[in-house]
């Protein structure tokens, strides 16, 4: 059978799309960047518009590129936790609040003080932290600061919602990207929505990823064709990162680090987002705050492009005389969930150029992931020895090569760059009835391209300085503290 599928992610920084045949080959892809505003310390804002002119450009390209005809479904993903309000004509009444936003950081401290942790495992099977991207935290902080936006607001949705409500007309989301706020059964949890009244009215109704939630509107391109639910790009990037099966971890890498695994197992740890069961699968996961945009920092600090520095940073030999970096730019989500905590250079001397430091910055960002899985190995009572990375910043060989060292792990990678859109596109297979299954969906449509090893000979030198780097952010903790 031919057929075509797309997939759009409304990422952090761009809205990006694929369009795959039935094999899982790429045919087009798409990419239009949106900005966030940062007016104010913690404030990281963007235009809901800027989001639907990227996926309407998109889907406008793809139009052109093939026949309508032959294109079975749009599947949707996005970033989370980013929320749009909305009234009741569907139109935004705001800005949407990004997760790098952490002003709703003194509402997310009340209302986890609220909540023991006890009730967390019973609800979620851990103690997930109720921070300042959390749905809750957001719905108080624009009640306690916006009153009027709050009275007028209808529903609180992620930015894959309000895609689909504009695409179709549709309101509705799935219980995994409202991890947080749903329990094992994927039911909203009533007695933590009671800590903010108004809350629970204001959130969508749930379905499975796959489900149809409309069709697209008439005017508009591929009018007609039905649009999935979808799911939130952590998981839709696990389906496009190959990741479906027990015992399988994947390492997306994007303007964050999102790596995790699947396990039935669970043992309570702190730092770990542990999502609601779907189909069997149990995700556990560690997204950090800080991947590719760390090195975007860099990158327009010293007035060279990611590429550039990559190369720089493959030219500098391992060492353990290179300076140190915490990539903490945004403060830290997994394993620390520290919103105070900030980045800096350590041990830095006269011998520290661009490359020595392009090469710091890669390895504080594996540091981090490093951190990020070992505390996931403890969560899902297994060793991870492998794992399937995708995404944008996972096109870099030497920082591939980096990675793999740093982790000691074995690191299998996607053909297709962006493993978030790829999900999104499988998804919608299922959703149309191309696939019957989401397993099958996975195992035809996503295919790698190359693995890189540890080198074995780095293992002691790595697993020091990894040490160092662990102890120099709790060194920091009493300064940052201060502010």
């Amino acid at each position: 059978m031919d057929f075509c599928l797309i997939g759009i992610d409304v990422g952090t920084t761009s809205t990006k799309a694929t369009l795959i045949d039935q094999n899982g080959v790429q045919l087009a892809s798409f990419s239009r960047p949106h900005p966030t505003s940062r007016l104010t310390p913690g404030m990281a804002e963007q235009d809901p518009q800027d989001w639907m002119d990227g996926v309407l450009g998109a889907l406008g390209q793809f139009s052109g590129a093939v026949d309508p005809a032959r294109v079975l479904g749009i599947g949707l993903t996005s970033q989370v936790n980013s929320h749009v309000f909305v009234d009741g004509r569907g139109e935004a009444l705001r800005a949407g609040i990004t997760w790098q936003d952490t002003r709703a950081a003194g509402d997310a401290a009340k209302l986890d003080a609220q909540v023991t942790a006890e009730q967390k495992t019973a609800w979620f099977g851990g103690p997930v932290p109720i921070d300042a991207s959390h749905a809750l935290s957001r719905m108080a902080f624009v009640a306690r600061t916006e009153p009027e936006n709050w009275a007028a607001t209808r529903h609180v949705l992620l930015p894959k919602d309000f895609v689909a409500l504009k695409l179709t007309g549709a309101v509705s989301s799935d219980p995994v990207a409202s991890v947080g706020l749903v329990n094992a059964s994927g039911t909203y949890v009533g007695e933590l929505l009671d800590l903010l009244p108004g809350s629970a009215e204001r959130l969508p109704p749930l379905f499975p990823f796959h489900h149809i939630a409309g069709r697209v509107r008439a005017g508009l391109p591929f009018a007609g064709l039905p649009v999935t639910v979808g799911a939130m790009d952590a998981w839709a990037g696990m389906f496009g990162c190959g990741v479906v099966e027990d015992g399988d971890a994947m390492y997306q890498s994007g303007t964050s680090e999102i790596p995790g695994v699947i396990s039935s197992k669970v043992v309570p740890t702190p730092g770990v987002i542990l999502f609601p069961p779907y189909e069997g699968m149990r995700m556990h996961a560690a997204p950090t705050q800080s991947g590719g945009a760390a090195l975007a920092w860099l990158s327009s600090l010293l007035g060279r492009n990611p590429q550039e520095l990559s190369d720089l940073a493959g030219n500098c030999v391992p060492s353990a005389d290179l300076p140190y970096f915490l990539p903490h730019l945004a403060g830290e989500r997994a394993p620390i969930w520290d919103s105070a905590s900030r980045g800096t250079f350590a041990r830095l001397d006269a011998n520290a150029g661009p490359a020595q430091v392009s090469r710091s910055v890669m390895e504080g960002v594996a540091f981090s992931v490093r951190w990020a899985f070992e505390t996931l190995s403890n969560s899902a009572g297994r060793k991870i020895e492998s794992a399937n990375i995708g995404g944008g910043g996972s096109r870099s060989d030497v920082w591939c090569q980096i990675r793999a060292d740093v982790l000691g792990m074995e690191l299998r990678r996607t053909v297709v760059p962006d493993a978030a859109p790829l999900g999104a596109a499988i998804l919608a297979g299922v959703g149309s009835g191309a696939f019957e299954a989401l397993a099958p969906a996975v195992r035809q449509l996503v295919r790698f391209e190359r693995t890189f090893e540890p080198d074995v000979r780095l293992a002691a030198l790595y697993a020091e300085r990894f040490e160092l780097f662990q102890s120099l952010y709790e060194t920091l903790k009493p300064f940052n503290a201060l502010f």
